[in-house]
């Protein structure tokens, strides 16, 4: 079983950056894909971004040009860059790890973006 812990949440105004980790438990290079969803009150979780073991990204249209999804293997650790945030990126965000068609997730970490 993999576990997955987040960090790097806050509180940030409008323009700001924030940078979000995931650590893993155990050696990420096996792992399949590592991601990052969020959810806002009231509203279904979503994707953010989703990275492969080879490196290849996947970003949401809501975000992309702004956040940026990374891994360092050596570290077992995903991260999401979140440049130019805006109100509306406010959410509680998730690390999610798919190995062996099951899947993975974090407790989540809060992002708040004031205007």
């Amino acid at each position: 079983q993999v576990q997955l812990v987040e960090s790097g949440g806050g509180k940030v105004q409008a323009g700001g950056s924030l940078r979000l980790s995931c650590a893993a438990s155990e050696s990420i290079f096996s792992i399949n894909v590592m991601g990052w969803y969020r959810q806002a009150p009231g509203k279904q979780r979503e994707l953010v971004a989703t990275i492969f073991t080879g490196g290849s990204t996947n970003y949401a249209d809501a975000v992309t040009g702004r956040f940026t999804i990374s891994r360092d293997n050596a570290k077992n650790t995903v991260y999401l860059q979140m440049n130019s945030l805006k109100p509306e990126d406010t959410a509680v965000y998730y690390c999610n790890a798919v190995r062996f068609r099951t899947n993975y997730w974090g407790q989540g970490t809060q992002v708040t973006v004031s205007s």
